[in-house]
Order: structure tokens, then C-alpha cells, then sequence
């Protein structure tokens, strides 16, 4: 059973990262929240920080704002490469994505 992202007082500090060797480019992580992914010109898809600068290194993380974490957490659901990983910033945990208990 899949369950729907936190809200309200249950919700934790998270961070969302992508994997680029799994990623199959079809930026439906773009279409769900364009504040938080981005296709670059090498057709994959990255995370961006919170002043909207692409990361490009291997393991980028960046945070989840409370406002977009249903559209992220859709986005690692419906991702074709299941590269898109979300996890608990305490204790590192993937909550959503691939690896996700």
C-alpha cells in the first residue's frame, strides 16, 4: 500500500536526491515540481537548491519545502528510472523512492 506524503504537525525535515545513472530523462519529475527538478542539457534530470542553482554533483541533495512534498513525492511514484529518492534529513532513512521500506 502506498501511503500519501505527511502533512501538517507529522511531517519531518526531508531532502530529495537523484540518482543520474537510473535516470531514463523523461522529466516527469519536472513536470510534477519544476522548483525542485530540472532537465540540464545532458537530458537527465537534478535536483535544484533553494536559490534555484542546478547540482550537478553525485548525490546532490537538496530540501524538500513542506509545500511541494506531495508533487516530489509523486514525482519518485510515477519516475520510470526509479532514480528519485527522498529521505529523512536526521537519520538519512528513504521514506519514499526505490528503497523505501
Amino acid at each position: 500500500m502506498q501511503q500519501d506524503a505527511p502533512t501538517g504537525g507529522d511531517a519531518q525535515d526531508l531532502e530529495v536526491w537523484i540518482d543520474q545513472d537510473l535516470c531514463t530523462g523523461d522529466g516527469i519529475c519536472v513536470q510534477y515540481a519544476p522548483e525542485v527538478f530540472e532537465l540540464d542539457i545532458d537530458g537527465l534530470a537534478y535536483v535544484k537548491s533553494a536559490d534555484d542553482e542546478l547540482l550537478q554533483d553525485s548525490g546532490a541533495t537538496t530540501p524538500v519545502p513542506l509545500p511541494l512534498l506531495q508533487d516530489v513525492v509523486d514525482s519518485a511514484r510515477e519516475c520510470p528510472g526509479e532514480c528519485i529518492h527522498v529521505r529523512r534529513v536526521s537519520d538519512k532513512v528513504e521514506v519514499f523512492g526505490p528503497e523505501a521500506a
